[in-house]
């Protein structure tokens, strides 16, 4: 059970951070909350929008605003796996004139990576990059090198312009915590984006280091989860499995393919991240509904006959969370 007292020092740490990273971003309050609940659960974040709404900047003005390393990768149709992890180099001792080799650390070495456009990259590279989020490792020459502790990717991709570009496959983006939409701002943050002009990242002042959130993320894994919302979770997850005994009813028309046990997990993680940020000890349904569509929306696959009718993964999700609370009433009502 988390301290009600620490939980209110996390609530003014992560308002602190939403005002320096307002500084320089305008609007896209959701988007930052999402990634503040994938930086406490210790998961990595895939953000995707048409360009020019702040993806970048608003991952790199988080990172100064965290006081953690912070790297940026241009990906581009040449880009090589050592060019993102590192590689090995000959050198010679001006003294024993001895040669060995030594690593040379690539950019992954950071606590905060910003991948950007992720999908312009061929598929040998993205698997590189994916393989250290998983392992948390780089393996060169036979030997492991430990990445950073925190290590968080947020990767950018562009859902327009697909001629030359790599999607990620499904098993792949399965190692994302959330998929985060980026939306277009309403006219009134458009209006102030335009009298603001160039954004000035300088501005932005530190508000935690590495300790202060190696402790916050500790403190999340202790929020609270009821019977109830475990099973509300479990039971979302599993009725978008199609031919399966728990599956929802419209599941085997219009889900190709369903959510694994990872989106479970994930639903949980997130739940009690965003139940920390409203400063509370404990998870409620509403906090599982409201992380739902960025933890499954890239673990469904809609079939051709859900496309057809013009329904996307989110659209999906929804009728999920609709068909869990029917068969689930008793439990969420209580």
């Amino acid at each position: 059970m988390s301290d009600p007292q620490q939980l209110a020092v996390l609530g003014e740490k992560c308002k602190r951070l939403r005002d320096e990273v307002g500084k320089v971003v305008v609007g896209q309050a959701g988007v930052v909350e999402l990634l503040l609940t994938a930086l406490l659960s210790r998961g990595h974040a895939l953000l995707t929008g048409v360009p020019g709404l702040a993806k970048t900047l608003m991952v790199s003005t988080l990172a100064r605003a965290l006081k953690l390393s912070f790297k940026r990768i241009q990906f581009t149709p040449d880009l090589m796996p050592s060019d993102i992890t590192g590689t090995e180099v000959l050198q010679e001792d001006p003294t024993t004139r001895t040669r060995v080799f030594r690593f040379i650390h690539g950019p992954v070495f950071a606590n905060i990576l910003l991948a950007d456009e992720i999908n312009r990259t061929p598929p040998k590279t993205q698997a590189a990059l994916l393989e250290a989020m998983q392992e948390r490792k780089v393996t060169v020459g036979g030997n492991d090198h430990i990445l950073p502790k925190p290590f968080f990717v947020l990767a950018t991709q562009n859902p327009i312009e697909q001629e030359g570009t790599y999607p990620l496959p499904e098993a792949q983006l399965d190692r994302f915590l959330l998929m985060i939409k980026v939306g277009y701002p309403t006219d009134a943050e458009e209006a102030e984006i335009m009298r603001r002009g160039q954004p000035d990242p300088s501005i932005v002042n530190p508000v935690m280091d590495e300790e202060e959130l190696y402790h916050l993320q500790k403190l999340v894994q202790g929020i609270a989860v009821s019977e109830t919302v475990l099973e509300y979770a479990r039971r979302i997850t599993r009725m978008s499995r199609p031919g399966t005994p728990d599956a929802a009813e419209f599941a085997g028309k219009l889900i190709q393919w369903g959510a694994g046990p990872r989106a479970s997990t994930s639903l949980l993680s997130s739940a009690r991240a965003r139940a920390a940020l409203h400063g509370r000890g404990h998870t409620t349904p509403a906090d599982i509904e409201a992380v739902a569509p960025a933890v499954l929306r890239h673990r469904l696959l809609p079939s051709y006959a859900a496309l057809g009718e013009g329904l996307d993964a989110d659209a999906i999700v929804v009728r999920l969370i609709e068909a869990a609370k029917r068969r689930l009433p008793a439990a969420l009502n209580a």
